[in-house]
Parts: structure tokens; sequence; C-alpha cells
């Protein structure tokens, strides 16, 4: 591949809906939603990516962290964007992730635990840094689960892990991933609020570098027709690789 055509790919986005108010893309893990001082040297933005694809500005309405993958919705106006903006506050929009964690998780429950706020050094240099803990409610579906012959921890000959689907009701900062570490169930992967021996094995028995968490489908009501309206991402070859492995293929389905 020569450097123009390396540039090209590098500058590729995968639009997985567009119409004249809206454009939805499949956000590869790793990417920043827009620029932060938090990484000034990074060069690519799915804001901006999608904007030069679709040839007009787009608005954020939400926001992926930065090792999520998946749905990310952005609005072509700012009139469409403040709809959206309150579809989300007012939790009219249903969010379906896909996640992989540590140890076996019952079939379901609920996770109703208040995230106190997390400053970023930077970003939140101006915030209200005395804010109360924020009302953060998280349900879960056990969808499959392996136990492979590998001791991961010394306390344990074998390991567990489970994939789950988690639709959160709020939008907390980092929420799915603080709340899978108050049930001690990790996400794998997540180097701020994981297991770092479970990370570290799934790098070098899997070579999964990324986190496991994945926005798996958006549903809402489209914002000016009012029909509704049902966004889903699909899984990068890490992800698929995983699936595979454990067997996990027809679990993964949203």
């Amino acid at each position: 591949m020569n450097i123009e055509s390396e540039t090209e790919t590098a500058n590729q986005i995968d639009i997985i809906y567009e119409d004249e108010f809206l454009v939805a893309i499949n956000k590869e893990a790793g990417l920043l939603v827009h620029r932060s001082w938090l990484d000034k040297d990074e060069t690519r933005f799915a804001m901006q990516l999608t904007r030069d694809s679709v040839g007009c500005h787009v608005f954020p309405v939400h926001r992926l962290d930065r090792p999520t993958s998946g749905v990310l919705l952005f609005a072509k106006s700012s009139a469409v964007a403040r709809t959206l903006t309150e579809a989300f506050t007012e939790h009219n929009v249903t969010k379906r992730y896909l996640a992989v964690v540590r140890g076996f998780m019952p079939e379901q429950g609920t996770v109703d635990y208040a995230l106190s706020f997390k400053p970023d050094a930077i970003a939140d240099k101006f915030a209200d840094l005395d804010k109360p803990p924020q009302e953060a409610v998280t349900h879960w579906q056990s969808l499959a689960q392996v136990e492979l012959p590998f001791a991961v921890s010394k306390k344990h000959d074998t390991s567990r892990y489970s994939l789950v689907r988690l639709t959160p009701e709020t939008g907390r900062k980092h929420q799915l991933r603080r709340h899978m570490r108050h049930v001690f169930h990790h996400i794998v992967g997540d180097t701020s609020h994981g297991d770092g021996r479970h990370n570290r094995f799934f790098r070098t028995q899997y070579d999964c570098a990324r986190m496991l968490l994945h926005a798996q489908s958006l549903a809402l009501s489209h914002p000016v027709t009012g029909e509704p309206l049902l966004l889903k991402a699909g899984l990068d070859s890490q992800w698929i690789n995983i699936l595979e492995e454990f067997s996990w293929e027809n679990n993964a389905e949203g």
C-alpha cells in the first residue's frame, strides 16, 4: 500500500446511517469523538472524519469513551442537535452495549449505584468539584459464559468470563465501566477501571489489546419525522476473534 492509499484508509469512517438530518457512524475503538486538550498530539477525530465524509458540519449529541466502539450519532444542524440532546437527557433513547467481563454474572440484574464526579485534570478544570453523587442505573443480561484452563488469578486454577448486554438508564461518565467494577465484574481491556491481570491475559493469549465494550445499538424516534429508528453497529476483528474463540458468535446478535 502506498502512502496516499494509507492516508485514505486512515481518513475513512464507517457510516451506518445517513439522511438529511442525521448521520450515524460505527466509531472504532481508540478514536476520539472530537479534539481534546487531553490528547494534543492526536490527529484523527470522529467528528472531523464524519464531517469530511458527508460534506457538512455535524453536531455531537452524545458521547462514547475513546476505547469504546460502536454507534455514535451526529446531527446535521443545531436545531436537530437540541432535539436529540433532549431525547438523551430525558431517557427517550435506548442504548445497548455488548461487553466481556471477568467472572460469571447472574442471568440478569440491575446496578443502581450513584457515581461521584470524577474530573479530568484539564478537561474539567473549571467544573464544579463539589457535585453530589449522581443517580446511575445499569441493567444487565448475561448472554454466554466460558471457563478457561488458565490461572489468571493465583486464587483459582481456571478463569471465568461472561458475555453481557448492558443497558444504561442514565449516561454518567464511564458509567458502565465503573458499575462493572463496583460489582467486581470488570470489563476486559479497561485500563482505567478494569483488572490488569485479565487485560494482560487477553493481550498475550488472544492478541486483544482493546477494551471489550461496544455500543451495539441505539433505538429512538427520529427527531424530525417521529418514525422509529434503530441504529446498529457491527463488531471489529478483535471482537469477532474473541467470539469465535469462545463459540459465542450466536449469542452476540443484537
